[in-house]
């Protein structure tokens, strides 16, 4: 299977990125292709805009400026996303990633109206977060990646592919046994992935 590992932590020594490497070691040992897309060392541009905005729904022309991008999400199985929450969302670069790569031809269709999933390649979605606030807190206030992940991308997707959201909360309190033991969760819940 073909892994698209998104990767949105600007720190290559942060615990984000050492998340990152658990995830793609496990995916390795349970024999996938990984491609690794980390934004950030990519230089992925997450602007919109005026021209990106207006063609917006200019289908297939609204691809051109991330094309390569577009192809790799195509040529992918599976989508796993590595990223740090802040302020309740994601990093500007992930969420610039979706505005400007989930278009309309690439990830739905509108037909009559309605949005129909044309990411029906992606057959299993993964995210493997860090929130500094604790989880009531982030109850309290929707947990919008969560939904996100679980709702919006899963809608965009094979129907009824599995999703699974990995989450370690207050990290702002954390300790090294509760981060070491969440590392070990996720490449463990990855070699078998």
């Amino acid at each position: 299977m073909r892994v698209l590992v998104l990767h949105a932590h600007p720190d290559d020594s942060s615990y984000g990125a050492a998340l990152h490497r658990e995830t793609v070691a496990g995916l390795e040992t349970a024999g996938h292709t990984v491609d690794n897309c980390n934004l950030y060392a990519e230089g992925f541009d997450p602007v919109m805009s005026y021209q990106d905005r207006i063609g917006y729904y200019e289908v297939p022309d609204n691809r051109r400026a991330v094309e390569s991008y577009v192809r790799r999400l195509e040529e992918a199985n599976a989508l796993v996303i590595v990223s740090p929450v802040w302020t309740l969302g994601f990093p500007a670069i992930l969420k610039g990633y979706f505005d400007r790569v989930w278009l309309p031809g690439v990830a739905f269709a509108l037909v009559n109206g309605r949005v129909r999933p044309k990411l029906t390649n992606i057959t299993k979605l993964a995210a493997v977060m860090t929130y500094g606030a604790p989880r009531v807190h982030t109850l309290l206030a929707g947990d919008p990646p969560r939904k996100v992940v679980k709702r919006l991308l899963r809608s965009q997707i094979r129907p009824m592919a599995p999703v699974q959201y990995l989450a370690h909360y207050d990290m702002d309190r954390s300790t090294d046994r509760s981060r070491a033991r969440f590392l070990k969760k996720v490449k463990d819940r990855f070699a078998q992935f």
